[in-house]
């Protein structure tokens, strides 16, 4: 196992939080459309989602640091983080398809892979690092809700 290092932690972290805030800026106006369109039954108020997903994105880069370290299982690893960078790549996509362009059925069923990847991420986590898979645990449970959440929106709107 490779030595702790804050460094190497903040890189995951801070590179997990920017993918996030890049996403929200490309994404634009997502309280303006959080407004205007019909939500289904139990969509939280609009303030909540910034503050998940900053927690989020926080673990997400926690468990990749976790993962990284790992030295001894080293194939194991590298599945597990390039999973980790695709369904980063994905999740900035949905953002964008859902507010700066309001592609409804499209961000629902990206979603959808979306919550796939991360199941599979968190499996190949679970290889790695036991502590890894589960912190992003709230993810996987969070996704499935915003999965929810955008095919109530598509069928609604």
């Amino acid at each position: 196992m490779k030595k702790f290092s804050i460094t190497d932690l903040l890189i995951f972290i801070v590179s997990a939080e920017l993918t996030g805030a890049v996403s929200a800026l490309i994404a634009g106006g997502f309280t303006s459309l959080y407004a205007e369109i019909r939500n289904p039954p139990l969509s939280p108020p609009g303030w909540v989602f910034p503050v998940v997903w900053t927690l989020l994105y926080a673990l997400m880069g926690l468990g990749a640091y976790l993962v990284f370290r790992r030295e001894d299982s080293c194939s194991d690893r590298s599945t597990a983080l390039g999973l980790y960078v695709i369904q980063l790549g994905v999740n900035f996509l949905w953002s964008i398809l859902f507010f700066r362009f309001r592609l409804f059925g499209v961000s629902a069923f990206t979603a959808l892979i979306l919550l796939l990847l991360v199941l599979a991420m968190i499996l190949n986590f679970r290889k790695v690092s036991r502590t890894a898979a589960l912190i992003n645990v709230p993810y996987l449970l969070w996704l499935a809700f915003a999965a929810y959440l955008s095919f109530g929106v598509w069928i609604l709107n």
